[in-house]
């Protein structure tokens, strides 16, 4: 059955495992970024040529060399040196994937309203390992769970939906696809939503938060299949607001991620003003893996008939402008 553990869990992303010791030097990298701060002015270009292409473990290794020779902090230097949108870029590069996921986090619940958008990119179709790490990180620096957090900020059935997410207990990626098993989910998908007046909300969150994505891109297939329609469709039309994004998210995370990630960088910059703060977190987020990052760029071409780049370029202007460019292998 589903849920019997078949063989090794899925790692942590790179920055989110133990702390590992790299055979590279950061002292020259800090340097010059001291340098590049310290006095009148700020060497703007040299701070995004350091950071921009550094992977965690090397901005990790920065950040200590940069306290360890100029007994100051990356972070706080950065934050005095620049401002706007630029500041926020560089910023969430100089605290890593994990210590960026949680600060999101945070912010996205501490005052009025919730942003979901930066709950879902954050915690949604993520490894066991990865919220783990994230949930414990969370407390060490908040000092209070994320499921409180959680509790707090979200209501009902969309709180559920969250909490069954936290539990972390998402198949792992070695369990195998066994058809029996995916075309009984596709079965309960079609029972707890078009096959009833009414949806089961909470049997869509489970099955979508519990499999891993080889069984949600089976089970999406199975479903046409069967059913002669997209599960995205019937997501889309079954339910609305954020329990829609949410699942949709779920499902694309298993479907094809790229694309996922290529359609969700499109949503910051369409419509009306660009969301500034989403399209950072999620071109960095992107940037962290230079062959996912390809991989995004080529599925923004083949979705929307146009290259990434360029396209942030046009909604995006000065600094900011060349730290998100080259964040994703741009000149």
């Amino acid at each position: 059955m589903y849920g019997q553990p078949a063989g090794p869990p899925t790692p942590p992303s790179v920055g989110y495992g133990a702390p590992q010791v790299i055979a590279w030097n950061g002292d020259a990298d800090a340097n010059a970024l001291r340098k590049a701060m310290k006095g009148f002015g700020t060497d703007e270009k040299t701070l995004i040529k350091i950071l921009a292409d550094k992977d965690p473990l090397q901005v990790e290794v920065i950040r200590a060399a940069y306290t360890r020779l100029h007994r100051r902090q990356l972070l706080g230097d950065v934050q005095s040196e620049v401002s706007g949108w630029f500041e926020k870029g560089l910023c969430a590069i100089i605290r890593g994937p994990l210590e960026q996921d949680c600060h999101n986090l945070y912010e996205a619940m501490d005052g009025p309203g919730t942003k979901e958008k930066v709950l879902n990119d954050v915690l949604l179709g993520r490894s066991n390992a990865d919220l783990n790490a994230i949930k414990s990180f969370y407390q060490r620096k908040y000092h209070k769970s994320l499921e409180d957090a959680i509790k707090a900020d979200l209501s009902m059935k969309t709180e559920r939906h969250f909490l069954m997410v936290l539990a972390a207990r998402r198949n792992e990626d070695s369990i195998p696809v066994n058809p029996q098993e995916v075309d009984h989910d596709a079965q309960e998908l079609y029972k707890a939503t078009e096959g009833k007046v009414g949806t089961d909300e909470l049997l869509v969150c489970n099955i979508l938060t519990q499999r891993n994505d080889a069984q949600i891109r089976a089970i999406a297939h199975a479903y046409k299949a069967k059913y002669q329609r997209d599960l995205e469709a019937v997501i889309k039309k079954e339910f609305s607001g954020h329990m829609e994004d949410a699942l949709i998210h779920q499902l694309r995370t298993g479907t094809d991620k790229a694309r996922r990630d290529a359609i969700l960088l499109e949503e910051a910059m369409s419509g009306v003003g660009t969301k500034d703060h989403l399209l950072i977190e999620r071109v960095i987020r992107a940037h962290w893996d230079k062959n996912y990052a390809t991989q995004v760029k080529g599925a923004y071409q083949a979705t929307f008939g146009k290259n990434l780049v360029q396209r942030i370029e046009g909604e995006t202007s000065g600094d900011y402008e060349r730290l998100m460019v080259a964040c994703l292998g741009g000149r």
